[in-house]
């Protein structure tokens, strides 16, 4: 398993536990903490966090495609972790049901540049022979982080509040960035184009 590869199933890991730590008590979050919320309003939230993101990925994947190389991909992914932990803090502050859907369309602009990034980046990445393997690698741990978010989610909720798991569940999307931001020489190795200005002219026919 290559470096790049391993670095992304990091990532996703550290990122997924984090929402496996809020999404399962989102919907209490909305019916007991926003004025005039109803089950309802958190169906209307979830869909439009859903709709969002469909509707950004395909024109982001299709904007990605145009241009060569892996920079444009790893950056829209970084910003879109950046957008992602972002928005989970800015449900500290929410009061109001605009201010809720607001909120889930933007993380939903973020995730759809996650997604997209983080698919086409290690989707190039992977192990000839081992493809299977490493998306199952990928899965199962992400699978594993959310499972044991769950199991201690409601306790980390009940003890300190929704506020600590907001900024449990930031803090872990900006540190999936960080650690995949350890990976961009390997993804986007230096330019040979700007090395070779940097010798000396008498090195170069000119």
């Amino acid at each position: 398993m290559n470096k790049v590869v391993k670095y992304f199933i990091i990532g996703d890991l550290i990122l997924w536990t984090g929402w496996g730590i809020l999404d399962p008590f989102f919907s209490i979050f909305i019916v007991n903490s926003i004025e005039g919320a109803t089950l309802f309003s958190v169906g209307a939230a979830v869909a439009i966090y859903w709709m969002t993101k469909a509707a950004v990925q395909i024109p982001t994947a299709l904007i990605l495609d145009k241009n060569d190389g892996e920079k444009d991909d790893f950056y829209i992914l970084i910003i879109g972790l950046c957008v992602i932990g972002l928005s989970v803090l800015a449900f500290i502050f929410a009061e109001k049901l605009w201010q809720i859907y607001l909120i889930q369309f933007i993380k939903g602009i973020g995730f759809a540049f996650f997604v997209i990034g983080w698919l086409a980046i290690y989707s190039r990445h992977l192990d000839k022979g081992h493809t299977a393997f490493e998306w199952a690698v990928n899965s199962s741990t992400g699978a594993f982080g959310i499972g044991l978010a769950g199991i201690f989610g409601g306790s980390i909720a009940s003890w300190f509040g929704f506020e600590f798991v907001f900024i449990s569940t930031s803090l872990l999307a900006f540190l999936s960035a960080i650690i995949l931001f350890f990976s961009r020489n390997l993804i986007m190795p230096k330019d040979k184009t700007k090395m070779i200005f940097k010798q000396p002219f008498k090195n170069h026919n000119l």
